[in-house]
């Protein structure tokens, strides 16, 4: 993969493994979910069931994200911090992606352009 500023390896390292209202590997799974669904590459984690749907949604139809989706999770046991961290790491996880793909297509120009002597 191309190169990834030093300040976005941080910046996910910390959402995905500090110390928070959710636990790291929650987080770490949850990353992973909506990271596959961007197009990145990670290894399949388990999410529970009872936040499958917010994070299929998450992953597919952010907009669509209602309160009664907060209210379910706030039932099933969810703090508000709790369900901010994971949302945070969903976005770090589609973002991810996104860069890791960006970076390996311009990657794959810098060497078409240089196989092809321009």
């Amino acid at each position: 993969m191309g190169f990834v500023p030093p300040e976005v390896d941080r910046l996910r390292h910390h959402v995905l493994h500090q110390a928070g209202s959710s636990p790291p590997e929650l987080r770490q799974a949850v990353e992973a979910f909506v990271a596959a669904g961007s197009g990145g590459e990670r290894d399949e984690q388990p999410i529970p069931a009872d936040l499958q749907r917010y994070i299929e949604k998450l992953a597919l139809y952010a907009y669509k994200i209602t309160d009664e989706d907060m209210t379910r999770l706030k039932a099933a046991g969810y703090s508000e911090e709790a369900i901010f961290e994971l949302t945070i790491a969903g976005a770090v996880g589609a973002a991810y992606a996104r860069l890791e793909k960006g970076l390996q297509l311009l990657q794959g120009e810098d060497h078409a352009i240089k196989s092809s002597g321009r």
